[in-house]
């Protein structure tokens, strides 16, 4: 009777220890369970903030908290993730920095086979880069088509091919083995690319003006802000490439931004936010909120909140963070060009 009763309590801590173990929340370094606030900064210099999810902890240049003198480049433009790894796009210095994201050491510094990177996604231990080379604002009949997305090995950190686009390219989406790929100033297109064949696949053609991209449950949502022309945003079924469209009216005409959240779609206009379901068929005209923006220049929805990036080119800019309803619960003050929110959850 004795061994049994030792046996079962043995058996229920080793079961607690386990359970305990695997629900583990101990933060992994000094930025888990936060964001960081991209800031472009200037040709030489970009930096990075970030804050707390709680906003109680708040580092306005983690880079050089972590780093020292070493420089992450200039024009900061994308922040994206692979594991324990954090990958910092620098547009104006042609280099992405490999860092630890929870503690943001320098890890190495991919260098070579980039021209104006823009945006990156991972698959398979390797990163698809979209570069801009010569990023001329011209339309792509008349030369502007050196653009290519860079394929770089994540275990050697080199690029180690690169898929010609014969067209221009920005932002980048993944989705079941393909690249999805806008440019807002040269192109009227969705670029397809198959990476299992490193191939171009036939395009969608969706209208001048792709600004934000985003994807949800085999969708793609994206928001145009056309030279001269109102905003809309564009659904493409990927199965059959079928596309729709919400036309915004006159009112809602300027700068914009898209993010999906939780089966909806929220979008910015200038200074102002509005919210739509997915399947809605027309543009709300309400906002839940109007914020003391005078450049939105980023903008994100996650965890709840709504992020939204005031830039300044001279000074520090601004990040508001608000509820889902439209109140303000926090202001940050960040760096030179705040351009993008990304989530170290």
């Amino acid at each position: 009777m004795k061994f049994s009763k030792l046996l079962l309590v043995a058996l229920s801590v080793s079961l607690f220890v386990s359970c305990s173990n695997d629900d583990d929340d101990t933060p992994k370094g000094v930025y888990d369970n936060g964001f960081f606030v991209l800031n472009e900064g200037s040709q030489s210099k970009g930096t990075i903030s970030f804050s707390s999810n709680d906003f109680t902890t708040f580092t306005q240049d983690v880079y050089a908290v972590a780093n020292g003198s070493d420089l992450p480049g200039g024009y900061l433009q994308n922040i994206f993730f692979d594991g324990d790894n954090a990958y910092i796009i620098s547009g104006g210095s042609n280099v992405i920095n490999v860092v630890n994201r929870y503690t943001f050491k320098l890890i190495a510094k991919i260098d070579s086979g980039l021209a104006n990177p823009r945006y990156g996604v991972v698959l398979d231990g390797k990163a698809y880069v979209t570069n801009a080379n010569t990023y001329s604002y011209i339309n792509p009949a008349t030369g502007d088509t050196d653009d290519y997305v860079a394929v770089i090995n994540l275990t050697t950190n080199t690029v180690e091919s690169k898929i010609a686009l014969n067209a221009t390219a920005d932002r980048v989406i993944l989705k079941d083995g393909k690249l999805y790929i806008t440019d807002a100033n040269a192109s009227d297109k969705v670029l397809i690319v198959n990476i299992a064949t490193k191939a171009l696949e036939t395009p969608v053609t969706i209208g001048y003006g792709a600004n934000s991209i985003e994807e949800k449950d085999g969708v793609l949502y994206i928001l145009k802000s056309p030279y001269g022309g109102s905003n809309e945003i564009v659904k493409v079924k990927i199965s059959d490439k079928t596309t729709s469209t919400i036309t915004f009216p006159e009112s809602l005409d300027g700068s914009a931004y898209l993010d999906v959240y939780n089966d909806k779609i929220y979008y910015a206009v200038n200074e102002s936010v509005y919210v739509i379901n997915t399947t809605a068929t027309a543009a709300s005209t309400t906002p839940i909120l109007t914020s003391a923006t005078t450049n939105l220049y980023g903008f994100a929805v996650n965890n709840n909140h709504i992020f939204i990036a005031d830039a300044k080119y001279t000074s520090d800019s601004f990040a508001y963070i608000y509820s889902l309803s439209g109140t303000l619960e926090k202001t940050l003050t960040t760096g030179i060009g705040s351009n993008g929110f990304y989530f170290n959850d």
